[in-house]
């Protein structure tokens, strides 16, 4: 494991920095887009080939996007268990009405850490673990 101590200097970065976009090596394209378009509800911004064998689709709604990759020429796509991805619904019970018909199961939960929130997981297309908040 890399120790950042060591290279922290006095050196900072100005002004503000905004995350941008997270990006996710898919397995299928569609069945990637279909999820994040129709499931989640975010629309595409931009899609193009910037080669042959690749696309490239930009989500979002707002600010933060997510980027899509697709390379044909990649045979495994490796997804880290320990990332998720979270998004605030409106209800748990209408989202889980939607996974049902779209036969997504519910991966873990619902979790209520505490009174005012409670969560539940499912999995994408590529194996990301994408979390559905609600707030009570």
């Amino acid at each position: 494991m890399i120790s950042y101590r060591k290279f922290i200097t006095s050196e900072r970065i100005e002004g503000n920095m905004k995350f941008c976009w997270v990006t996710i090596n898919v397995k299928d394209m569609e069945k990637s887009s279909y999820f994040y378009q129709d499931i989640i509800g975010l629309r595409i911004k931009r899609r193009f080939k910037p080669g042959q064998d690749r696309e490239i689709v930009f989500l979002g709604n707002g600010e933060t996007e997510i980027e899509l990759i697709y390379n044909s020429k990649m045979e495994d796509i490796a997804i880290g268990p320990d990332i998720s991805l979270g998004f605030e619904v409106e209800s748990l019970q209408k989202i889980n009405k939607v996974l049902k018909s779209n036969n997504i199961p519910v991966h873990s939960g619902p979790f209520q850490p505490n009174p005012s929130i409670q969560f539940i997981y499912v999995l994408d297309p590529n194996g990301v673990k994408i979390q559905f908040v609600e707030n009570l």
